[in-house]
């Protein structure tokens, strides 16, 4: 509600930076349409590696951790019984991102959505879902142990509904007002939700699922070919910051939606790229084994320097063995130098490289 006054000065004085951002986004929204229409079957693949890097990333955001495994045991068509409360929240994701992706119509977002999404949340546990707080909360960074530090206290618990009410009520006037680009409007209804934090739990991904909904209503369908969850779970800290700085005087209707507006349209730049190069990595490499798709991309549409989570996106259903082995390979072969170890490694491809990879 606070980024939607009446006087409209949230959205003045928009960064150039962010300019170029929605730019890029928006030209992945039109290479994406070609796509759909040019490369179906590859596009039906793609949504279904993505799935289930989606939903376990934005559950692992909040500590909800299941073993990859058994994660793709629990999105198979037929899912084992949920065996403990990890396995329970994570199964209520699955259920309300596909919901979302299976919708042919949505409609502007309100607040019995969030209360439907927040329900299908936890339809799998025993936890009254779509039910607004009724105490306080705080928004917090995780660590491993749990809480790391306080980066915002939300309203009292009884402004919750009203907040709520009202944020819809004004994200959909300046929507019909075109008051701002289309996602600048969606990164303000994000972060205002987030402060007013209006559940007990599930906010941050709720948040998430409505994200989803929202770049689906207004055809951005990256969010079914490259996860979005997934580039969040891989900068967390910097989403926590962009959040704490923009957050900033929100009770009193001074803030800034400028640090998070940058994050969020520069995640969805980010996964238009992810999108591009897994569409390159696919039609090139539709014949390969799973190691040499690796060593395609890495030869032929890798940047110069990339980390392991490049890849795993460019090659989806590739396994860590595998590219941890493709990788060492090509290092041997003095095509990359790696500096650092493990997944926060930086690869690099060598100044003498030319040629694909035969």
């Amino acid at each position: 509600m606070r980024s939607f006054g009446s006087s409209g000065d949230a959205f003045a004085g928009m960064p150039a930076s962010l300019g170029l951002l929605l730019s890029r986004v928006d030209v992945g929204k039109g290479r994406e349409e070609l796509y759909r229409d040019q490369l179906p079957a590859l596009l039906r693949s793609l949504a279904d590696q993505t799935r289930i890097e989606s939903i376990s990333a934005s559950s692992a955001i909040e500590g909800v951790d299941v073993p990859r495994r058994r994660a793709e045991r629990l999105v198979a068509p037929e899912p084992p019984r949920s065996r403990n409360r990890s396995e329970e929240e994570f199964a209520g994701y699955r259920d309300a991102i596909d919901a979302l992706m299976r919708e042919d119509r949505l409609d502007l977002p309100s607040p019995a959505l969030v209360s439907r999404l927040h329900r299908q949340l936890y339809a799998h546990t025993k936890t009254p879902g779509g039910q607004l707080k009724a105490a306080d909360n705080v928004i917090g960074e995780r660590g491993e142990h749990g809480l790391r530090r306080v980066i915002f206290e939300p309203p009292p618990w009884q402004q919750a509904e009203g907040l709520v009410q009202g944020l819809f009520g004004g994200y959909r006037q300046s929507a019909e007002e075109e008051a701002a680009h289309p996602l600048v409007l969606l990164a303000a209804l994000i972060l205002d939700l987030l402060a007013i934090h209006p559940f007990e739990d599930g906010n941050g991904r709720v948040a998430r699922l409505l994200t989803t909904h929202e770049l689906l209503r207004l055809d951005y369908g990256v969010a079914r070919y490259a996860s979005i969850e997934q580039r969040i779970y891989e900068t967390r800290s910097a989403y926590y910051d962009s959040l704490e700085e923009s957050q900033k005087e929100w009770h009193d209707g001074a803030h800034r939606i400028w640090p998070w507006a940058e994050y969020l349209i520069g995640v969805l730049a980010a996964s238009y790229a992810d999108f591009e190069a897994r569409v390159v990595a696919e039609r090139g490499s539709a014949t390969m084994g799973k190691s040499e798709r690796v060593r395609h991309w890495v030869t032929t549409s890798a940047p110069a320097e990339f980390n392991f989570g490049d890849v795993r996106r460019a090659v989806p259903g590739v396994s860590d063995p595998t590219i941890r082995l493709a990788l060492r390979s090509l290092r041997d072969e003095g095509r990359l130098t790696a500096e650092g170890s493990g997944r926060s490694a930086l690869w690099r491809r060598s100044a003498t490289r030319s040629g694909d990879d035969g």
